[in-house]
């Protein structure tokens, strides 16, 4: 029997339960009556403590982002005194534990891909609050790598790339563990993704101006960011 709604613990219930069904349905295919069903409470109990659907799945990002930070933070607990190498490390391990984490929390992932797939109004809110800070925190983690001078573009696109490897064995799981038996997405998988993407990236940064200009258009080489004063730091 569904309870009236009031107290905290129907909340969470309803914040579980619609972002189950959120990451399963998308936001137009849920309604407020299946997430009632799942969570065992009213149809009023959203309207009391979230207002609308729109502000039921608004906090549904924003608690999932929470949560998965607050079991996974971008740090992982470094030190202040951590290199920039261990830093990225730290970043990137814990992006993909966001990511493709399992259990009972699954549907945190599952709710971002779909949300990327199927952009809703509340997107830009979410990435001005939510991932723009993370963001910020890898520009800084990059440029401190590509030391003093790095190009202001250069830093965003690696920025890109780095976030870009690390979404593909998350959106692309179930195409890569057929091509890539070997692949595997426990603790260890997990580690070894993060040691490659860190060791891939910091090398690919260290020797991205080692290259041959012989056979770049000249709309190609002017496009590639300039040779910043220093060089890598790990």
């Amino acid at each position: 029997m569904a309870d009236s709604g009031n107290g905290e613990d129907t909340r969470v219930r309803l914040l579980h339960a619609a972002g189950d069904i959120f990451s399963r349905k998308g936001y137009q295919g849920a309604t407020i009556r299946d997430i009632c069903r799942k969570a065992k409470a009213n149809v009023a109990a959203v309207h009391y403590h979230f207002g609308n659907k729109e502000r039921l799945y608004e906090a549904v990002l924003r608690h999932a982002h929470e949560d998965a930070l607050s079991r996974f933070p971008v740090d992982m607990g470094l030190s202040g005194a951590s290199t920039p190498r261990e830093r990225l490390s730290a970043y990137v391990r814990a992006l993909l534990l966001r990511m493709l984490s399992k259990g009972e929390n699954a549907w945190h992932g599952a709710l971002m891909a779909r949300e990327l797939a199927e952009p809703t109004p509340m997107l830009g809110r979410f990435v001005d609050r939510s991932i723009l800070p993370r963001m910020e925190k890898l520009r800084e983690i990059v440029s401190d790598i590509l030391g003093p001078g790095a190009d202001a573009a250069l830093v965003g696109l690696c920025v890109q790339s780095i976030v870009g490897q690390c979404r593909n064995y998350a959106v692309a799981r179930p195409i890569l563990v057929r091509l890539f038996p070997d692949l595997t997405y426990d603790d260890s998988g997990i580690t070894r993704l993060a040691e490659h993407i860190v060791r891939f990236s910091v090398a690919a940064m260290a020797h991205y101006h080692d290259r041959q200009d012989e056979g770049l258009g000249a709309e190609t080489a002017h496009a590639i960011p300039s040779r910043p004063d220093s060089h890598v730091r790990q």
